[in-house]
């Protein structure tokens, strides 16, 4: 019966979108990583942007007015990584915010000799357990440039990461996934590239494990054959998480 009910709520939604299938089509033209998915995962892609943009509030802060153009590029992109998946996979918060350039945030940090450091920094973004997506729509917007760099990916998959705990590049696995396997994979590989430079992928993945799968996702959809070329064993576990093989 619940499922009956959740299937009629999606089908209104659709049905009543404020967006054509043209909207979205224009609205995916600019985004170039899209460009791979057929025509029935376009469609399918759509109808997850709806739902989303449904479920989820996006507003804007210090001013920032969230058009439909921004709306629509990270609703988008933000379901990429759930096409597979479904928007269960964005169960247990509701709310995105968006700033027109990079902001402050409290940071705090333990030096090697234990010492608690704490002061701002400027973000591009970030995703708090149980709470809100952050974006800075000025580097947003240039996500999707398959240039190996994407920030609503990256922190949307700080969401999934999210769902089984805190953020620690151990994200649910799929029913024919093995835990161990992956275990191994991303602790092997995150040992590497703590030490070894990868072309095309950003050192910020060196910081801890969880930001090793974010950026590593951020490849994978954008620039994979950069991924296959550093760790192939880890595009063959994503391409197993996400149902996806974007190269």
């Amino acid at each position: 019966m619940f499922e009956m009910i959740k299937e009629w709520r999606d089908q209104r939604i659709l049905d009543n979108s404020e967006f054509t299938v043209a909207d979205w089509q224009q609205a995916a033209g600019r985004i170039p990583i899209l460009d791979r998915l057929t025509d029935d995962e376009m469609n399918e892609l759509f109808e997850l942007a709806t739902l989303f943009l449904a479920d989820k509030s996006i507003t804007g802060a210090q001013g920032f007015e969230v058009t439909d153009k921004v709306r629509q590029s990270i609703a988008l992109q933000a379901c990429l990584p759930i096409l597979y998946l479904g928007l269960e996979w964005y169960k247990g918060w509701s709310s995105i915010i968006i700033y027109s350039g990079s902001y402050k945030s409290e940071a705090k940090s333990v030096d090697e000799y234990g010492i608690v450091h704490e002061g701002q920094q400027h973000r591009s973004g970030e995703a708090w357990q149980r709470g809100p997506v952050i974006l800075s729509w000025k580097d947003a917007k240039h996500s999707g440039e398959r240039d190996g760099h994407n920030v609503v990916i990256h922190e949307f998959v700080h969401k999934l990461d999210m769902l089984n705990g805190r953020a620690n590049g151990f994200p649910p696995m799929q029913p024919d996934m093995d835990p161990e396997r992956w275990t191994k994979i991303m602790s092997r590989d995150f040992e590497d590239f703590q030490t070894h430079r990868k072309s095309g992928l950003d050192r910020y993945g060196a910081t801890n494990p969880a930001e090793f799968l974010a950026v590593l996702s951020e490849v994978f959809f954008e620039t994979p054959k950069k991924l296959v070329d550093a760790y192939p064993d880890i595009y063959d576990i994503m391409v197993k998480f996400f149902r996806q093989t974007p190269l």
